[in-house]
């Protein structure tokens, strides 16, 4: 299923970091529609984000063994109502869509987290974020038929 050589294979492609943009998310405004307003308005193609604060909700995907093209993929949407600590959220922002990865727990004593999904997390006190604006780079979300999905797909400009 999986590319077992040896050789190292990458993708990526070079820029510079632009503005630093620092944020609130209000209370009620969820995670990801707070940041792509940010994004819009700041005009902000690609970069990283990376936050802190607390959750009224949350739901997310996780990774689980499965038939899928390398034997593992998203299962259902995990689902937590009530509120939950967002200890560590970073994730990717490039062309076709903002992508976050977040740890949170809860008062249920369990760590838990995964990819965010857009919609389904509002703020509860606060959360701070952290905006790295990326230029001069390409820097695409694309099919990958080798994982079967849409993945992050950084490339080179041939000169």
């Amino acid at each position: 299923k999986m590319n077992m050589s040896n050789e190292v294979r990458v993708a990526y492609s070079e820029g510079q970091i632009g503005r630093i943009v620092l944020a609130r998310i209000l209370p009620g405004t969820d995670v990801c529609e707070g940041i792509t307003k940010i994004l819009k308005e700041k005009n902000i193609q690609s970069g990283w984000v990376s936050m802190i604060g607390s959750l009224q909700k949350t739901s997310y995907y996780y990774l689980e063994k499965n038939d899928a093209k390398l034997g593992a993929g998203y299962g259902p949407a995990n689902n937590r109502e009530f509120p939950v600590e967002l200890c560590n959220a970073m994730g990717l922002i490039c062309e076709g869509g903002l992508h976050i990865h977040a740890s949170m727990c809860g008062d249920d004593g369990v760590f838990y987290g995964g990819h965010m999904i857009a919609g389904e997390s509002p703020s509860l006190a606060t959360v701070e974020v952290l905006i790295i604006e990326v230029v001069g780079g390409n820097f695409v979300r694309a099919y990958d038929p080798e994982a079967d999905g849409n993945h992050f797909a950084p490339y080179e400009t041939k000169e």
